[in-house]
């Protein structure tokens, strides 16, 4: 079932008569549980049409590297293997977008898309719908409620989402039925890139190669659901009580996946829901609150990705503090490089540099000192989040511009004053060494290190 609130018309021009209903993939890269895709079958079978999908790789999009292209490159193959068994030619252009998709479009009777939150996917998807000749409709796939119905405005926290989301879940915690194409497009002739070798692909585009592909994630739907599959068979019976340690690797690694949409976060919670684990409550709040908080954030501020999006009090706190003395301060190369006094946050940054992911707890603490240590809080925003977005797999997401944006007073209230942070949340060392045997975290960051 597809609820009528994920479906939305981007223009009111009509359905043609044409060759083909045209699904442009963008931010949902899979082949399964994902409702533009479902959609454009159904209105396909209803038009006695074929189904074709096209995706465009564009060498442009804002902060991304060879280490986010890999892994994009390793879900796209599957998407095509997939598509194919469905019958389903799959299309893929290195072209931005918003361009490679008009002349596709020429022939198709209607365009369906999914959904992006960033500010970059709305101006791809509203510059196609005034250019296209056919209608353009939009289908919403990447979030369990969709943003607009759980709720109209920017929420203060997750406390005022919680329960509007909880009001509305039964609704769409529901499973997604996969149908049949009743006319194959794998005949159809297309100019198409062949991606069966992503390093050949890297090669020829104009990207940044600084930051490489790791070994840690594999991308795909099959990888993300068998990463699924070992976390709530060994781990998530232990995740309420133990998720935050550091030393433990109680961790899903589904992020990276969620981000590229390789695997979809309704098929996710179903899954975990069967489980009846005692720590099921606490991974769903984290999946579909927590998350959907952060497509709340970017979807209605404007300035997600700056220093303004803080909360007023927030930014009225630091700007107070903003010349207090800070008893470290760091370059950004020295940052960058892991060149601090401080051997956990060292550890931090070298784990997300290596494996391109960082414990969520050490994110916390690692965004903390960046505030602490760089020359005013606006320059920490600004470094925190280039270096997230530069590293992390899951980078230039909601969750990381809302994650950074946390640090420094975002989704939180007025803490006790004190120097340099104001009136923002404090963390420091003597709370992990309190609270986890964080001399083992580094340990083990450092072990990774030689192996690498």
């Amino acid at each position: 079932m597809i609820q009528f609130e994920r479906i939305q018309p981007l223009n009111d021009k009509p359905v043609r008569e044409n060759n083909y209903v045209l699904y442009w993939m963008q931010a949902s890269q899979r082949a399964e549980y994902n409702h533009a895709l479902e959609y454009a079958i159904h209105k396909a079978n209803e038009l006695n049409l074929p189904v074709v999908t096209f995706f465009g790789i564009t060498d442009r999009f804002p902060d991304a590297n060879e280490r986010h292209y890999h892994f994009m490159l390793e879900g796209l193959q599957e998407v095509e293997s997939t598509l194919k068994r469905r019958g389903i030619r799959f299309v893929i252009r290195s072209e931005s977008p918003e361009r490679g998709v008009l002349p596709l479009a020429r022939k198709a009777a209607l365009l369906v898309t999914d959904r992006g939150y960033l500010r970059i996917q709305k101006r791809w998807r509203s510059s196609v719908a005034r250019s296209v000749s056919c209608a353009m409709v939009q289908v919403e796939t990447d979030v369990v409620v969709p943003v607009e119905e759980a709720s109209g405005k920017e929420e203060y926290a997750a406390a005022t989402l919680r329960p509007k989301i909880h009001r509305l879940i039964e609704r769409y915690l529901i499973p997604l039925s996969h149908a049949r194409t009743r006319h194959s497009s794998l005949d159809m002739k297309f100019r198409s890139i062949d991606i069966g070798t992503p390093g050949r692909i890297l090669s020829s585009m104009r990207i940044d190669r600084s930051v490489g592909k790791v070994n840690t994630f594999i991308g795909g739907t099959g990888r993300a659901k068998l990463r699924l599959r070992r976390f709530m068979r060994e781990r998530l019976d232990r995740y309420e009580g133990e998720g935050n340690d550091p030393t433990l690797n109680i961790r899903s690694g589904l992020s990276p996946y969620l981000h590229f949409g390789q695997i979809s976060p309704l098929y996710v919670a179903l899954q975990v829901q069967k489980t009846e684990s005692p720590g099921a409550a606490a991974f769903l709040e984290q999946l579909i609150v927590r998350r959907e908080l952060s497509m709340n954030f970017v979807y209605y501020n404007r300035n997600y990705d700056i220093y303004e999006c803080l909360p007023e009090w927030a930014q009225a706190s630091l700007a107070l503090h903003s010349r207090d003395r800070r008893p470290y301060t760091y370059s950004f190369d020295e940052l960058e490089d892991s060149r601090t006094h401080d051997p956990y946050w060292n550890a931090a940054q070298d784990e997300m540099r290596i494996t391109g992911s960082m414990h969520g707890y050490m994110r916390m603490y690692w965004g903390k000192k960046i505030l602490e240590w760089a020359p005013d809080p606006k320059t920490a925003f600004t470094w925190a989040l280039a270096l997230n977005n530069k590293y992390e797999l899951d980078g230039r997401d909601p969750n990381g511009f809302a994650g950074v944006a946390w640090c420094f007073g975002k989704h939180d209230r007025p803490w006790k004053e004190r120097e340099v942070f104001g009136k923002v949340r404090y963390m420091n060392d003597s709370g992990l060494k309190r609270k986890f045997n964080i001399g083992r975290y580094v340990e083990m960051i450092q072990k990774m290190k030689i192996r690498n």
